[in-house]
This record gives structure tokens, sequence and C-alpha cells, in this order.
């Protein structure tokens, strides 16, 4: 029986023809015998390669890489864990092992896999690799969390950990929305160390990095609403109060120097600033409820767990082996045959 008996290997594909079958074969050739292809209605033979390669081929219903991930994992996949990599060569299945390690062995839900610990030369252009520590370095100001690298399209988690996150991007945001989830859901996650290599020749990425990173940037700035109000509300509150203050310090200005009034100006910058002020207030009042809120799901988690060690421990007190003359029936009918 093989180590990954448990692990279904999920490529998302669309006009993947010139890496899929590469890639299908080194990762069962690695040991990961399930590998299920989900493709976007390719048109290159895409479909017909990966099948041949050895792979379960289904077509999604919808459009999108997320809607793709979310489609395979409910529907397609029953295996209790998923190792998720993209069709195109640039990861690379000796990584596997590492990659699954830590849901075998129970450290953890989610894996992300680190792409800038082995980045080999041509893999991400400049403009790329700026963007990307924008991006993670927003993540950890916004949420909290540290994940190294949560655009990575190498994961590894738990099935019933997947179900757990309200994924609703359909693009490319959603490796950004998996790894917000898992902060709001309180997912255990583990970043593993990977290789990232230059895409074929011949191969074309389906990623735009102007249009993509921009729904990536408004992605996290959308769950930011229920996982940091303080920020999400703040920061527009900021902005307003700022441009209030600005208009109004110009039409004092106007007004001391050379005597002229801007009322509409005035009017503006008022109501600019009774907008900011009000939203930082809801920003505070909605982090509290929400401290609040998590501080009585730990209560309850705490709860539960003493509830569980204590049921636990009656089940073990009443399994235990009975001792002879714990009730006194034993001794006494010993006692009896003695006497007679």
């Amino acid at each position: 029986m093989s180590d990954f008996d448990d692990v279904c290997v999920l490529l998302p594909t669309f006009e993947e023809a010139e890496t899929v079958e590469t890639v299908v074969s080194s990762f069962r050739e690695a040991g990961l015998r399930e590998v299920l292809v989900i493709d976007g209605g390719s048109t290159d033979g895409t479909r017909e390669i990966a099948r041949e390669a050895g792979a379960r081929v289904v077509e999604q219903s919808g459009e999108g890489k997320g809607q793709a991930i979310r489609e395979a994992v409910r529907d397609h996949v029953d295996a209790p864990y998923v190792l998720m990599a993209d069709a195109d060569d640039t990861y690379d299945a000796a990584d596997a092992e590492a990659m699954l390690r830590p849901l075998l062995e129970g450290e953890a839900d989610h894996v992300i896999g680190d792409r800038f610990a082995d980045m080999r030369p041509g893999a991400m252009t400049r403009l790329n690799r700026l963007g990307n520590r924008l991006i993670n370095g927003a993540f950890r100001a916004i949420h909290g969390e540290d994940y190294g690298d949560i655009l990575s399209g190498y994961r590894a988690f738990t099935r019933e950990s997947f179900l757990q996150l309200t994924l609703t991007a359909d693009g490319f945001g959603v490796e950004t929305e998996m790894a917000v989830e898992c902060v709001k859901q309180r997912i255990e996650v583990a970043v593993v160390p990977v290789t990232y290599r230059p895409r074929p020749d011949g191969s074309s990425t389906n990623l735009h990095p102007v249009r993509d990173g921009g729904v990536i940037f408004l992605e996290l700035y959308r769950k930011a609403k229920t996982n940091n109000p303080l920020f999400y509300f703040g920061s527009v509150g900021t902005i307003s109060t700022t441009a209030g203050a600005i208009m109004a310090a110009f039409v004092l200005y106007r007004w001391l120097v050379f005597d002229v009034g801007h009322e509409i100006i005035a009017v503006a910058a008022t109501g600019a600033i009774i907008l900011g002020m009000q939203l930082l207030v809801f920003g505070v009042l909605a982090d509290m409820i929400l401290s609040l809120h998590r501080e009585q799901l730990d209560r309850q988690d705490r709860v539960v767990e003493k509830r569980l060690a204590s049921d636990a421990g009656g089940a073990d007190a009443e399994s235990g082996p009975s001792r002879s003359g714990d009730d006194g029936t034993d001794d006494g009918l010993t006692a009896e045959s003695a006497g007679n």
C-alpha cells in the first residue's frame, strides 16, 4: 500500500497541451497514482493528452480557476487529502512528499508551497516578483499572518478543511481568498519551501499581471471587511477625513488671505470630515465586536475540549478491567465456597 493512497493530485488546466503530460507523469512516477485534471474547456487537446498520461479528466461546468477548484474538490474528489498544483510544469513533483508531510503527520490542515525559497532564474519577471512582494506585504499588514507566498499555486490541504472555506473567487484570486479564509477560520497552516521553475518553451501563461494583480488587491481589501474591519473602514475613513481637512485648509487660506469664500468646497469638506469620522468610529466598534466574537469562540472551543476530555476519561474508566472484590460479590462467593 502506498503512503499516498489517500491523496488526490488536483490539476486545474486550460490550454496546457504542451506540459500536461509531463506534469501528470511526474506526479504518478512520484507515487501519487490518483491524478485529477479539471479542464476549463481547452481546445488544444489538453484533456485527451492528460487522459492518455493516466489522469482522470473532467470538464468544469463554469469558468475560471477558482470555480474549477471548488467544483473539483466538492464534486469529484473523495480522497481525504488534496495536493493542488498548476499544470504548466513550473512546480516539482519531487516536493510532493514535503508538501504532504504536515498533513499526514497531523501538524497542519493547509500547506502552502513557498516559491521564493528556491526560485530558478527566469521563473518570474521583475514585475511579477514586485507584485508578489507587495501583495504578501499587504496580506501581512491586513490579516496579521505571514504565509510566505499566498499566491503560490502549489497547495496541499485536507478535504475537510477546504469545505470550511467560503470561496467565491472564480479567477486567480482564489489562492488569496484561500489564505484569507484560513486566517478567518483559524485553520492551521504550514509553509514549505518548494522549487519554482520557468515555464517550458512553447507554453503560454494565462496570468495577466496588471489585471489579475488588481483583482487580488481588491480581494484582499474586500475580505478585510469581516477579518479586519478596523482596517477596512478605517482606511476609507482616514482618506475621507484627510481629503476633507485639505479642502477645509484651502477654504480657510483663501478666506484669510484673499477674503474669498468657497461655500461649495466648504460644504464638501465638512461632509468628507463627518463621513470619515463616522467610518473611523464604525471601524473601531466593528473591531471590538469581532474581538468579542473571537473570544466567545475560543471559550466555546475550550469548553468543548474539556467536555471531550471528560467523556474520554469516563469511557476509559468504564472500559477498564473489573477486579475481583470490587463490589464484594466475588469475595463473598469465594468465602462461601471455602466454608462449604
